[in-house]
């Protein structure tokens, strides 16, 4: 009975962390879909949209991961929630990976390779932009308080 509980006993913990990412990548996702819904990008354009989506949820990342680990502790399942959940149910490296594809099968391989490699040095940029940017903020803030 004792082993059982031990083996058991790691999950315990991880039912609300499980919960959390759920509906935070349920909001995420819905979010996107009505980014999409907003700016919808048709068979073989640029799909500006998931560019857009992936940038901002980056740089949302970037904010948040400052907030919560040099500003202020956080509750253990706002990092899950809206780091895991929100934000990577908002963003979409999944469709962009189908957008290249689209664009390719449209017969557009220089936009693919630009999409190729806009996305993830967008993403990337967008993180370092935020995460310097917050900090910058924060350090002004107290200079002046």
């Amino acid at each position: 009975m004792d082993e059982r509980r031990r083996r058991a006993a790691p999950w315990q913990g991880q039912w609300p962390v499980i919960g959390v990412v759920a509906v935070g990548g349920a909001l995420g996702a819905t979010a996107r879909y009505g980014a999409a819904l907003l700016w919808p990008t048709t068979g073989g354009s640029y799909p500006w949209t998931t560019l857009a989506v992936n940038v901002v949820g980056c740089a949302l990342m970037g904010v948040l991961m400052v907030m919560i680990t040099e500003v202020r502790a956080a509750h253990r399942l706002a990092r899950p929630f809206l780091g895991t959940g929100v934000l990577g149910g908002f963003t979409t490296f999944s469709t962009y990976a189908v957008d290249i594809q689209r664009l390719i099968a449209a017969g557009h391989p220089a936009e693919a390779i630009a999409c190729l490699a806009i996305t993830p040095l967008g993403a990337l940029a967008a993180v370092w932009g935020a995460v310097t940017g917050t900090r910058a903020l924060l350090e002004l803030r107290r200079r002046t308080v």
